[in-house]
């Protein structure tokens, strides 16, 4: 009979790429980042002043960032 080598104080080896190993931990940066969206109220007023309300602290939130005039967008729209 064969025996089956001994597996218990071995350990098992990942090889993880560069590429992959970025790829994985971007990801979850990511996700981290992404602050939980707040459920909707149901009348229609408190929506509409909700999504305001987000607006303005995304606007805010840009406002910080000071970029230059020069700054080309990733995406040109052409009419």
């Amino acid at each position: 009979m064969s025996r089956q080598p001994e597996t218990r104080n071995q350990k098992p080896e990942t090889k993880f790429t560069r590429r992959a190993l970025v790829a994985a931990l971007s990801t979850s940066a990511a996700l981290l980042a992404q602050t939980p969206s707040l459920p909707l109220p149901s009348n229609g007023d408190e929506e509409l002043k909700a999504v305001k309300d987000t607006i303005q602290q995304n606007s805010q939130a840009l406002a910080k960032f000071d970029l230059p005039m020069s700054t080309e967008p990733a995406v040109h729209f052409r009419a």
